[in-house]
């Protein structure tokens, strides 16, 4: 007789499977054939995944369809099924899956945009935090301002494509009745998502800008970050850009690492 692990497992890789045989101790409720029961419970369990991707990732639905879009759900959910009760988290495999499932290879910018909208979905999830005052910058000892460090927003992302996926995924969920094309080589963008009170925003970047929010979310010093920015724009100007992204609060806290009075502190 087959533990209960071992049953648990044999109904869950029979659930996964289309075509597959129930376990011999499975029997259906009220005399049902176990085989039809089982059925009844797979599409249960596959209608509850594609709702979860349907969620996450509506420019992709719009992009390819409904037919296409299920059978890419289904395919997924075989290869990635859930491991928790909570399909919040489903999702996070989503673009690499779409980077190696074979119908989806003439499509290469879907991935991006799947990555566009991952984004969207761990920004809205994402833990709040306080705004930084940047009067706090004053206690600071000038001679430390290069060393410090800058902490992101929990909700920020920064996405790279070398597809223009803003527009792709802006027109595909904002106006996906509309007459508007997107023309592939139009460039790469560089777009922070972040989420502001309620709502999530996408803002392209500079490439400039983007690499000095790359550096400060990688753990770079503000010297490092001048440098890194500064060797692609030498305009860039550090002030202004520190006080946007405080003001708009990208930005929320910063660090001293290597001082005693600092150390270890989010200010």
């Amino acid at each position: 007789m087959q533990s209960l692990p071992e049953l648990q497992r044999a109904l869950a890789a029979a659930l996964m499977a289309p075509d597959a045989t129930p376990p011999d101790s499975i029997i259906g409720a009220g005399g049902m054939d176990a085989g039809a029961a089982l059925a009844v419970y797979r599409n249960n369990v596959f209608a509850n995944y594609r709702k979860a991707l349907r969620d996450d990732f509506p420019a992709i639905l719009a992009l390819v369809g409904q037919g296409f879009f299920q059978s890419a759900c289904d395919a997924y959910a075989r290869e990635h099924a859930s491991q928790s009760g909570d399909l919040n988290g489903f999702g996070a495999a989503f673009m690499e899956f779409l980077e190696i499932w074979p119908p989806a290879r003439s499509l290469a910018y879907l991935p991006d945009v799947a990555r566009l909208e991952w984004a969207i979905h761990l920004a809205f999830n994402a833990a709040e935090a306080a705004p930084l005052q940047l009067e706090s910058l004053a206690a600071v000892p000038p001679g430390l301002v290069p060393q410090l460090r800058w902490h992101l927003h929990p909700s920020a992302v920064l996405i790279e494509s070398r597809y223009p996926v803003y527009a792709i995924w802006r027109i595909s969920t904002l106006a996906p009745e509309g007459n508007e094309q997107v023309d592939l080589d139009a460039g790469s963008d560089r777009l922070l998502v972040v989420r502001r009170g309620a709502s999530v925003e996408i803002e392209p970047l500079a490439l400039a800008e983007w690499t000095a929010l790359t550096a400060l979310a990688a753990g770079g010093t503000l010297a490092d970050v001048h440098a890194d920015a500064s060797a692609i724009d030498s305009a860039f100007a550090l002030g202004s850009f520190l006080q946007r992204h405080v003001a708009a609060q990208s930005i929320v806290a910063f660090q001293v690492p290597h001082d005693p009075n600092y150390a270890g502190r989010l200010i």
